[in-house]
């Protein structure tokens, strides 16, 4: 009874196969679906007597299907397989927008990789081949799948029935798959982005190990690459950051440059700072226990346009020498000198190792440039024309210039240092600017100036003149210095000197000017004339007089436009000036009224006060502005 119960269950079933399959193949689909369900419906038990058709009429199908039925099993599982699977590549849906889907896609490929494994090659070729093209259609529709999942927008999971083209509504398009997800700029660069969620990550991952496990893991990281760099390439861009020729880039105004600079440094710190790491990581988690395929997908992906900012450094190094770019080259070189630490800590040892050795060759094109500027800025020196001199021997404009910029350049005196110890040229001893110490440069630039600056003091016509100018130039080369870490650069010994040379200036120029008007005052040579009541002693104090008098007005009137500067060396000036004059004046007068008839006569020649010397000295020095 057990067994007649069993036989009309079995005969229900194909009955129902039957009726509800328009075709064999519908019919067998169905018969599958029982015998997965039940394991009294084996495939065996179900197929075994078809071949008995209920009327003549029926008799060629039922032949057919007996001849399909007795296959053998790895024949019947590819034709079942192909059945399956034939389904999920024809699907104009993404499989992945559907969980089952994709699980029974996944099981079905899972299948055909074992069934491949079975089958011998020499005696099999037919099935084999049969096999194989079906596995290359999963393989290209695994693909479809992998590059649809990366084309989510961050932060979206599968959306149940998205289209594989979503046409041209451009609502639908704003929000579609084919949408690339851009990294945002950010401040912070200490930081690791999961730029997809974990459920996409997941299913990258189970879509990797079929396709390694078919042959095609290079296919897939490539594949999953050409995604993941089109990432990339659009958060550099995002930052300002757009790949462009040489020549473009050569030919581009220094302020423009200097822009796309600033912004090259920010990319520069959130591509190797972020992205890269943050890639590397994302490749680790979707090609896990595949690391060669890691390795090959993460270089794909993130080469490029590590390659195209490390391009642009090499453009700007190989630039016009300009003194003006120093310090934005600057900015670059310590972008990528800080750089390596952070690529160390990337698992593919080969790829950091090779990105490490590009990022050293920019730095070190970048320090080239560096050190050809110093030299240029030496030449820009001795260019200046030693004719070009400025009215009453004030502050030169190369000696400003050339002093604010080593004392900004020396805010970034680490760098500099290591740029100099760098150069892969030894000095050469005839050439000190050659030398690998930034000190030394600095103090032979100090040379190069002093001697552009004697070679313009000689123009001036009045010696005195040559000076004023000198002293305003040394004292404001000194202060410079003494302000800012420049001081330190040259020491102080430098400082010292200099500090003695702008008062040999100083007491040179004052010989060449007040000593002979002291002269006229000196008691020794008038005194006994000025107590003599001779006509002849009251002459010769009168001519001393008119001498003196003609000396002062002759200071006043030519050195009337010249300057000093620097507001402490002008009251150093004045007060030595005073010191030297006043009291040798205030003597002669005090003689002249202690004399007798005769000084009292001279006195008469008398036309300036104690009290007016002082104020004519304390007029010098201000460029020629009118007194009170």
């Amino acid at each position: 009874m057990e067994e007649n119960g069993e036989e009309k269950l079995i005969a229900a079933v194909r009955h129902i196969a039957k009726s509800l399959g328009r075709t064999d193949t519908m019919a067998d689909d169905i018969l599958q679906v029982f015998s997965a369900f039940d394991g009294r419906f084996s495939l065996d038990k179900l197929a075994s007597d078809r071949s008995a058709p209920s009327h003549p009429a029926a008799a060629p199908a039922a032949a057919g299907r007996e001849a399909d039925d007795h296959r053998p099993p790895l024949e019947r599982t590819i034709r079942t397989l192909d059945r399956q699977i034939s389904r999920f590549v024809a699907s104009e849906r993404h499989i992945w927008s559907d969980a089952a889907d994709a699980a029974a896609f996944l099981e079905a490929v899972d299948d055909l990789l074992a069934t491949i494994q079975d089958l011998d090659a020499p005696a099999d070729k037919p099935l084999l081949d049969r096999a194989e093209d079906l596995l290359q259609r999963c393989i290209l529709r695994l693909e479809d799948e992998l590059l649809a999942i990366l084309r989510r927008p961050v932060g979206c999971g599968p959306a149940v029935g998205t289209p594989l083209s979503d046409g041209s509504d451009s609502d639908a398009a704003e929000g579609s798959e084919d949408r690339v997800p851009v990294a945002t700029p950010v401040d912070d660069y200490n930081l690791v982005i999961d730029a997809l969620p974990s459920g996409s990550v997941a299913d990258l991952h189970a879509i990797a190990r079929r396709m390694v496990a078919a042959g095609f893991g290079r296919e897939c990281a490539e594949a999953y690459a050409v995604s993941r760099r089109g990432f990339v390439d659009a958060s550099v861009a995002r930052l300002g950051i757009r790949p462009r020729p040489a020549e473009d880039v050569q030919a581009s105004t220094w302020i423009d440059l200097e822009d796309e600079i600033a912004r090259w440094v920010k990319a520069v710190n959130m591509a190797f700072l972020i992205l890269v790491p943050s890639e590397r990581r994302l490749c680790d988690r979707v090609f896990a226990s595949l690391p060669p395929f890691a390795d090959i997908a993460f270089a794909a992906a993130c080469r490029p346009a590590a390659s195209g900012l490390l391009l642009f450094a090499y453009v700007v190094a190989a630039g016009p020498r300009d003194p003006v770019r120093l310090f934005r080259l600057i900015d670059m070189y310590e972008a990528l000198r800080d750089l390596p630490p952070e690529l160390d800590h990337l698992p593919s040892e080969q790829y950091s190792a090779a990105l490490r050795a590009d990022v050293a060759a920019g730095r070190r094109a970048l320090g080239a440039a560096i050190r050809g500027i110093f030299v240029e800025l030496e030449n820009l020196i001795q260019r200046d024309p030693a004719k070009a001199t400025v009215p009453g021997g004030g502050l030169h404009p190369i000696t400003r210039y050339v002093m604010n910029y080593l004392q900004a350049a020396c805010a970034s005196r680490r760098t500099l240092e290591e740029v100099m110890e760098d150069a892969a040229i030894p000095p050469d001893p005839h050439h000190p600017s050659s030398s690998p110490s930034l000190s030394l440069q600095v103090a032979w630039l100090m040379d190069v100036l002093h001697s552009n600056l004697e070679n313009k003091s000689k123009i001036y016509q009045e010696p005195p003149l040559s000076y004023i100018f000198l002293m305003n130039n040394g004292r404001y080369m000194t202060q410079k210095a003494r302000d800012s870490e420049l001081g330190e650069l040259l020491g102080e010994d430098w400082i010292r000197r200099q500090m003695a040379m702008v008062r040999r200036w100083g007491n040179a120029y004052q010989r060449a000017t007040w000593t002979k008007v002291v002269a006229v005052l000196r008691m020794d040579v008038i005194g006994g004339a000025v107590a003599s009541a001779s006509p002849a002693a009251g002459k010769a104090t009168r001519e001393r007089l008119r001498v003196f008098n003609a000396y002062l007005e002759d200071i006043w009137k030519v050195q009337d436009g010249w300057v000093v500067t620097d507001e402490q060396l002008r009251t150093e000036l004045k007060l030595a000036m005073g010191a030297l004059v006043l009291p040798a004046y205030r003597n002669f007068v005090a003689r002249l009224r202690q004399a007798g008839e005769g000084g009292k006569q001279a006195e008469r020649y008398l036309k300036y006060t104690v009290e007016e010397v002082e104020a004519r000295i304390n007029q010098l020095f201000d460029g020629g502005r009118r007194r009170c």
